[in-house]
């Protein structure tokens, strides 16, 4: 099926642009990619958290620029992450929901992209893209190495009885509850709740991304570095045996005292231990030598979640933003970015161009002097991370669907932001329009006293939904 027009010439106008344009970057750098896994835009510190601390990420922001107008590619996990390695929105990927539905072969990823040119490639930790996906669905799309968890659900549980290491499963020495496991189906193979709680696999799969860096330290390489916290273990939240502890720690860290539910200090931790990982990377860049040489992205796969006995507003994980995971409103899918990259990205930048996870495919690719090899959805950040802002392509819009609850589907068009509820059952059901600059917390819908912009932005959805 054709792709719509309008993206499909935003497509080939930034493929052409970016064969007659002189490359920005001289060399290919190195490429981390940090994405958390429903981590609220008001999670970190340097995007306005007050009770938690984020110290290694905001110094990376000190030393590099922050996003404050980033969106992930959907509200949930399996489409987000879709977006991400394809480079299309959800009117347009293969994977809208986390339901069925997974990459085809054919499909290209920046991956494979950085793969065939020359990169070594790797993603440790949660793939979760589609369901459910073959175990050797990583390499298959571009990764030489992976380890962690393919399956999604798998990935609910930090103590899970194994790992995957490139197709292969690998035993660890948790056990889970014998009734949880006779639960498992082959689409949410790997999940539950562990009764033998040893081996933590978020720190098992760091230590593999640090090995990769320090074994590919002669570069180039990419590495995805797909953390699964602080998503919820579901499964652990409705289990009494632990509590009802969805947000199940190996270590409180410096939040063991404090008088709060222990799924809090659950995820007071895991903050932590994100923190903490992003400061070791860098500090080992540092040490190998290469920190000039790599550039380092951070983010996170869609708004805060509330589940696993975890409550959104304990910390305020969203700010000011009104929703949560599942939803399009801003608190569902604006997401912090940080990128740093010493000598060639400006310290202490904050911009506020509109981007989402689409652009990382021509942005990476950009970075590595590879021209984008086919029409895609995204837009190249390289002008505005090089502090070329005048050089930066802007999006006319963004675009979503989500394939759950009904269908919803959202445009933001500048500071115009329109959202429809229950389209699947209902196409002609009425859009909410806001005002985000004036109105962050969508609180006030004023589509009936903008009847031209509503019919402008309903004819951009229909433009850019075809059947997935």
């Amino acid at each position: 099926m054709n792709r719509p027009t309008n993206s499909l010439k935003l497509g080939l106008f930034a493929f052409i642009l970016c064969l007659l344009s002189p490359s920005l970057v001289a060399e290919q750098p190195n490429i981390i990619y940090i994405l958390a896994d429903d981590l609220g835009y008001g999670d970190l510190s340097c995007y306005g958290q007050k009770t938690l601390r984020t110290p290694h990420l905001d110094q990376m922001a000190r030393e590099g620029i922050r996003f404050t107008r980033h969106y992930a590619g959907s509200t949930v996990c399996a489409p987000s992450r879709c977006v991400l390695m394809t480079g299309l929105h959800t009117g347009h990927a293969r994977v809208r929901g986390n339901g069925p539905g997974r990459l085809h072969p054919s499909d290209l990823t920046i991956a494979s992209v950085l793969q065939e040119s020359g990169y070594k490639t790797a993603c440790f930790g949660k793939w979760g893209i589609g369901n459910p996906p073959p175990l050797n669905d990583p390499n298959e799309h571009g990764f030489d190495e992976f380890y962690g968890y393919v399956n999604m659900f798998h990935a609910h549980n930090y103590y899970p009885e194994f790992l995957v290491r490139n197709g292969e499963k690998e035993a660890l020495r948790n056990q889970l509850y014998a009734d949880w496991k006779s639960k498992q189906t082959p689409e949410r193979e790997g999940f539950g709740v562990a009764k033998v709680a040893l081996d933590y696999a978020p720190r098992l799969i760091f230590e593999e991304a640090k090995q990769f860096i320090e074994e590919n330290r002669d570069g180039p390489f990419f590495l995805y570095y797909a953390l699964n916290i602080p998503h919820a273990n579901n499964e652990g939240g409705r289990e009494g045996r632990v509590s009802g502890n969805g947000m199940r720690s190996p270590a409180f860290g410096a939040f063991g005292d404090k008088d709060w539910p222990i799924q809090e200090k659950g995820f007071a931790g895991m903050i932590q231990t994100i923190d903490e990982h992003v400061g070791e990377i860098l500090t080992q860049l540092k040490t190998l030598g290469i920190d000039k040489k790599t550039a380092v992205f951070f983010s996170s796969d869609n708004g805060p979640h509330q589940e696993g006995g975890h409550l959104m507003n304990f910390f305020n994980s969203n700010g000011e933003l009104r929703g949560k995971k599942r939803d399009l409103y801003e608190g569902g899918i604006r997401v912090p970015l940080i990128a740093r990259w010493p000598g060639h990205i400006p310290a202490n930048k904050v911009s506020q161009l509109i981007s989402g996870f689409q652009d990382m495919f021509p942005t990476f690719a950009d970075l590595a002097n590879i021209p984008t090899p086919h029409a895609i959805d995204g837009i190249t950040l390289v002008p505005t991370l090089l502090g070329q802002a005048a050089k930066q392509i802007t999006h006319p819009y963004l675009y979503w669907e989500f394939y759950e609850q009904g269908g919803k589907t959202s445009v933001l068009q500048g500071n115009w932001k329109a959202v429809k509820r229950n389209f699947l059952k209902n196409p002609d059901a009425a859009l909410e329009l806001y005002r985000i600059d004036s109105d962050p917390s969508e609180e006030n819908d004023i589509a009936n006293e903008h009847p031209a912009i509503v019919r402008a932005i309903s004819r951009i959805m229909n433009a850019e939904h075809w059947d997935p």
